[in-house]
C-alpha cells in the first residue's frame, strides 16, 4: 500500500475546479479508496491510479445519487450490502483472452496426457474473468483426455458481473484469434441472423464448469475437496508481498501434493520454495 499523503495538506487540493471534474477528487478521497480495496481485496493501488480510480467510482457516484466522493465512501463504510460488490467490481482489472499465454496449455495438456489413468481431475482456475481462461481450459482437457474428460473445473473471480458474461459462455468470433478452426467447430456454436459475429460455447463444455464468487483474501474459501490443478494468474501482482504468501498458503492447503500451479508471466514465488518448487516457466509443483 501507499502511504498516505496526509502530511502534506497544501497537496490535498480539490481537482474539480482545477481540471473541471464533475465531482471534487482529493488525495485524502484516494487514500481512503487504497485502504478501503486493500482491505476488502487485498488490492494495493498505486499512486499512479488517480484518473483510474476516479473514472471508475464516478459511475458509482452516479449510481448511487451522491453528490461528493467523501459522501460515497462514508456511506460504504457504514452499510455493508451490495455496493461493496460493485466497488470491488469497478476496481478490478479484466483482461484476458483465449489461450493466452500459450505454453501453460501444452504444459497442461502433457499433464493430463501423462497421468491418464488418474481418474477424476478437480481443476480451480481462480481468476477466471468472462471466461476465455476457464474453457481454454476446458478445450485443453477435452483434446487431451477425450470427449468424456473426468474433470471438473470451479471457475471464481471477486467480480460478479465478469461471472455473469463467463456463465453465458457468448464471444464475439474476432476475439477468438488464439483459437484454432477444429477447436472453433468442435467447441463453439456459431450465431446467424442477427447474432452473426458471435460465438457461444457448447452446452457440454459449459457443464463441466462452475462459477462461484470467491475472495482470495477472505478464509471463507468453499471447498471440500483438493485440487490436482490450479491456475492463479496475473492475480498476484496487484497483491502486497504479506498478502502473496496468505494466499499461496491457502492455495498449498487446497492443492494435493504434487500439483500443478500456473501463475502469471510477472510472478515470482521463489521465496515460496517450502510451499511449491519451480518446475518450468511459471509453473509450479505443490510440495
Amino acid at each position: 500500500m501507499a502511504v498516505s499523503r496526509a502530511s502534506q495538506p497544501q497537496q490535498d487540493a480539490v481537482l474539480s475546479d482545477a481540471q473541471g471534474r464533475e465531482f471534487a477528487w482529493t488525495d485524502a478521497d484516494f487514500d481512503r479508496v487504497q485502504t478501503l480495496i486493500y482491505q476488502r481485496a487485498g488490492i494495493s493501488l498505486h499512486d499512479g491510479k488517480h484518473a483510474m480510480v476516479y473514472s471508475r467510482l464516478s459511475r458509482r457516484l452516479r449510481e448511487t445519487g451522491h453528490q461528493s466522493f467523501r459522501d460515497y465512501l462514508g456511506w460504504l463504510e457504514n452499510h455493508d450490502g451490495h455496493e461493496w460488490q460493485e466497488f470491488v467490481n469497478a476496481l478490478t482489472t479484466n483482461l484476458t483472452s483465449f489461450f493466452r499465454e500459450h505454453h501453460h496449455f501444452e504444459v497442461l495438456s502433457d499433464h493430463l496426457k501423462t497421468h491418464k489413468t488418474h481418474g477424476a481431475w478437480k481443476v480451480w482456475c481462480s481468476a477466471a474473468s468472462t471466461g476465455e481462461e476457464p474453457y481454454s481450459i476446458l478445450m485443453t482437457a477435452v483434446e487431451a483426455l477425450g470427449a468424456h474428460a473426468n474433470l471438473t473445473l470451479t471457475a471464481s473471480d471477486i467480480d460478479s458481473k465478469v461471472l455473469a458474461t463467463a456463465g453465458q459462455g457468448v464471444y464475439r468470433l474476432e476475439n477468438l484469434k488464439n483459437v484454432t478452426e477444429s477447436q472453433l467447430q468442435k467447441f463453439f456454436l456459431k450465431g446467424k441472423a442477427g447474432n452473426s459475429g458471435m460465438v457461444r460455447i457448447k452446452p457440454e463444455l459449459q457443464r463441466m464448469v462452475e462459477f462461484i464468487i470467491v475472495n482470495l483474501i477472505r478464509d471463507d474459501w468453499p471447498f471440500r475437496e483438493p485440487f490436482d490443478v490450479v491456475f492463479c494468474r496475473n492475480v498476484m501482482i496487484y497483491f502486497d508481498a504479506p498478502t502473496q504468501r496468505k494466499v499461496l498458503e491457502r492455495i498449498h492447503r487446497v492443492m494435493v501434493p504434487g500439483g500443478l500451479l500456473f501463475v502469471g508471466h510477472a510472478e515470482n514465488f521463489s521465496e515460496s520454495r517450502d510451499l511449491f518448487v519451480l518446475k518450468g516457466k511459471t509453473v509450479y509443483e505443490r510440495r
